[in-house]
């Protein structure tokens, strides 16, 4: 597998809110959009406009967001990777071009994390661990010990 798509494949596991990954983009949105050499799009991550939990505050060409820091570690790495990227907003109708190479003005460093963005990606990967909420669930209900599994309600 080459790098290229061992990070794209890395980037569509660690970012539920890319617009790759299923959100919808809704109009009054901004995201970082990434493009490649011959301007198709390749992915992007949601900015947001309000303070919530795991968000850093940020400030792209003069205008303030909340950001995700796998968002910005993103960036650097898309750039590294020869794509442009750049903040656009959703008027509803398209998509508008509003702060070019974010990537420039905000790093990890600024966040506070002393590290790649390339370590630190990875290291977030290593630290999910995917569970399925079925999973769980029944290791709400699941038994101690393997032999309590034979044993009834009853029998107990």
């Amino acid at each position: 597998m080459t790098i290229r798509n061992t990070i794209l494949a890395v980037t569509t596991l660690l970012f539920p809110f890319s617009a790759q990954a299923g959100a919808i983009p809704m109009p009054g949105d901004f995201y970082f959009i990434s493009r490649d050499q011959h301007g198709t799009f390749v992915g992007s991550h949601k900015l947001y406009l309000e303070y919530a939990s795991g968000l850093k505050h940020v400030r792209y060409c003069d205008r303030d967001y909340f950001v995700r820091s796998n968002s910005v570690a993103w960036t650097q790495i898309e750039a590294d990777l020869g794509h442009h990227v750049q903040i656009e907003f959703n008027f509803g109708r398209g998509w508008r071009p509003i702060c070019q190479r974010p990537q420039d003005q905000v790093a990890l460093q600024d966040l506070g994390i002393d590290m790649p963005a390339r370590e630190f990606l990875q290291q977030q990967a290593d630290d999910d661990q995917p569970v399925s909420r079925l999973s769980k669930i029944s290791g709400v209900f699941g038994k101690s010990n393997k032999e309590s599994r034979y044993k009834s309600y009853h029998t107990q």
